[in-house]
């Protein structure tokens, strides 16, 4: 399908996407999330490792965005390009979920903000903030299915209002500095050896991921892209953007409160380090600049889980009822059934002790299947030498970042532990059932070997975590 030239992004709204993507709800919870876990040192390693391994995945969208152009429906088109129709399903599905779980996190995030203020609202999983989630939940889906006109000038609103207290509470945070706290804060505890600090940057991994988690915006969108080279340009420029802003919040945070207190702040706990340093106004302040940023991001998530199981219908790769829009071209089958997922998620953090570290948590391991994927495809591409013809330098430099995201990938689903990998094969077994649909309707093979066997293992490890839930082995 072609798009006229009046709706193409430019460059800078492109790096707008991507930015906008990646910062919502998880920077706003960095301080207590960080603090919960590690020191100052542990901090810094985390981020280290996170912003090399995502950087090289940034690296890995802006090759692709040039070596296969054609392959502009999603993240998912790259894995179905490289290992097939089962294993490109999976990651559609897996990205979908994820976008699920993450307008998951926004709402509790909106409720535990208001419960600040409003004590029935808890931290965000008590009855009263459980049903008026659900009430926003389909109030959106019946603004949405009507058209909202307003919904780009919604978003530049909340790309604006979510910079805003950002940027303050890191000039607050600079100025109100205690070089004290912040070497109390350094070691994280009084286990100063190296299983010591690496145990504590292994408890963080999964929470950097999340707040990465949108890097792929511009790629997702890199259809409506005026110029093909500037969706590899804004990922980039828009990852270590965001990375900057992410290191600072975390790391001026160990300068103003002691790690216990730290651990100890509400959701969403950037607000608790503002009120330390500027008094009640600052709690306020963070909280509404939160919430209107949420909002926003939530409705965002919200079209992205839509457009992914769209796009996929559009391509086969989902079941063709998908791909119904109404009379207001929007994307009904797709959104009543991201929105029925999401309400579940909502029901299923009534019973969990932190719903939103596993909402954050379970993103991560959703999105982590797609990021290996799209990773071992460049990967696979630079090994095989095809695209490159006789650009050898180009070939080797791709290995190479292809070869470190994919090992990063595979580090953080290790690093998430074997807990949330088998709660993500909860999610995946069943929604295999649309890959089944898919593949009748085009009357074609549901298998091959290898792709039966990848689904034994994981139905097997669905089984596992069920019995595990069923027993108390896990917890949510």
């Amino acid at each position: 399908m072609t798009t006229p030239e009046d709706q193409k992004l430019s460059r800078g709204a492109l790096v707008g996407l991507v930015v906008g993507s990646m910062v919502g709800a998880g920077i706003f919870a960095l301080p207590a999330a960080f603090g919960r876990s590690t020191g100052v040192l542990g901090a810094l390693i985390a981020w280290s490792i996170a912003g090399t391994g995502m950087l090289m995945l940034a690296f890995v969208f802006q090759s692709l965005s040039r070596r296969r152009p054609e392959l502009d429906t999603g993240i998912y088109a790259y894995a179905k390009a490289g290992f097939g129709n089962y294993l490109g399903f999976a990651s559609a599905v897996g990205y979908w979920i994820g976008a699920c779980l993450a307008d998951t996190a926004c709402l509790i995030l909106i409720k535990a903000t208001l419960g600040q203020f409003i004590p029935a609202f808890g931290d965000g999983s008590t009855t009263v903030a459980i049903v008026s989630a659900s009430v926003l939940l389909w109030a959106v889906q019946v603004l949405v299915l009507r058209g909202v006109k307003g919904a780009a000038a919604l978003n530049s609103i909340a790309t604006f209002a979510k910079m805003v207290p950002i940027v303050i509470f890191i000039v607050v945070a600079a100025v109100g500095f205690k070089a004290d706290i912040f070497a109390l804060n350094f070691w994280g505890g009084e286990d100063r050896s190296l299983s010591g600090v690496a145990h504590q940057v292994r408890g963080t991994m999964l929470a950097t991921v999340f707040v990465f988690v949108g890097i792929e915006g511009a790629s997702v969108y890199s259809r409506y892209a005026r110029k093909r080279e500037d969706v590899g340009f804004a990922t980039v420029l828009g990852f270590l953007g965001v990375l900057c802003l992410l290191v600072l919040v975390t790391i001026l945070s160990y300068g103003v409160l002691l790690r216990p207190e730290l651990a100890a702040l509400a959701t969403p706990s950037m607000a608790g380090v503002m009120a330390e340093l500027v008094g009640p106004w600052g709690l306020a302040f963070i909280s509404i600049g939160l919430l209107i940023s949420v909002l926003g991001n939530y409705l965002s998530w919200s079209l992205l889980a839509a457009e992914v199981l769209f796009s996929a219908a559009n391509t086969k790769v989902m079941p063709a009822f998908l791909a119904r829009e109404n009379v207001n071209k929007a994307p009904v089958a797709s959104l009543w059934l991201s929105n029925i997922v999401i309400q579940l998620f909502l029901l299923v953090t009534w019973f969990a002790e932190y719903a939103f570290t596993l909402a954050l948590k379970m993103t991560s391991s959703m999105t982590l299947i797609p990021y290996l994927l799209v990773a071992a495809y460049a990967l696979k591409l630079a090994w095989t030498g095809e695209t490159y013809q006789a650009d050898a330098r180009a070939r080797t430099v791709d290995w190479v970042r292809g070869a470190i995201a994919t090992v990063y990938a595979m580090a953080m689903l290790f690093a998430g532990g074997l807990k949330f990998l088998m709660l993500a094969a909860v999610l995946y077994a069943p929604g295999t059932i649309l890959y089944f649909i898919a593949r009748r309707e085009q009357k074609e093979r549901l298998f091959t070997l290898p792709e039966m066997m990848v689904f034994a293992v994981l139905v097997m490890a669905a089984i596992a975590a069920l019995i595990a839930l069923g027993t108390g082995a896990i917890a949510v």
